[in-house]
């Protein structure tokens, strides 16, 4: 197929555009982005980054917040005042939170190792040979795989054994 029209031309250059006032009209038009809810809230659009966060009781520049003193002079900096003191107190509360633990395993991986302890019990070598092994999964990767459903879910793990050994009395 023939290349389109064009495509090998050389391109020139426009020596008239001023790009430095397209990038700094682009820069001074765009907000800064906040990921945090409360700075958010107390954020002043009509002042600089700087003051915004010294009200906060925030640092923009860490070097300047918590200078490395020199050995023959001591730097003695004056408190600034804060005026919104809750957006640091409510960023403080929020960290303190525990984390909530998201250990999930996805609904494949647990039916998996349902069906390998199942049919082949404690025997990892007959669990690679079966057929349902899609991934041709060595017998260390299945054992690592059921170790890990026996970490994330210990409850659900020993009433699936004891109801595989009542089911495996019944038969007898």
């Amino acid at each position: 197929m023939p290349k389109a029209k064009g495509k090998n031309r050389r391109h020139k250059y426009s020596y008239n555009l001023n790009r430095k006032r397209l990038y700094r009209s682009a820069r001074r038009r765009a907000a800064p982005r906040i990921a945090c809810s409360h700075i958010r809230q107390a954020w002043d659009p009509t002042k600089s980054v700087a003051q915004n966060l010294a009200e906060m009781g925030l640092a923009g520049d860490p070097n300047k917040a918590v200078p490395i003193p020199k050995k023959k002079r001591l730097v003695n900096q004056g408190k600034q005042l804060v005026r919104k003191p809750y957006v640091l107190n409510e960023m403080e509360y929020e960290a303190s939170l525990p984390e909530k633990k998201s250990n999930t395993l996805s609904r494949d991986l647990i039916d998996y190792v349902r069906y390998m302890i199942q049919n082949h019990g404690e025997n990892y070598k007959e669990m690679a040979r079966d057929e349902k092994n899609y991934y041709q999964d060595t017998p260390k990767q299945i054992k690592r795989k059921i170790n890990v459903y026996k970490n994330f879910y210990p409850e659900e793990y020993k009433e699936f054994v004891a109801s595989l050994k009542q089911e495996k009395m019944e038969v007898q």
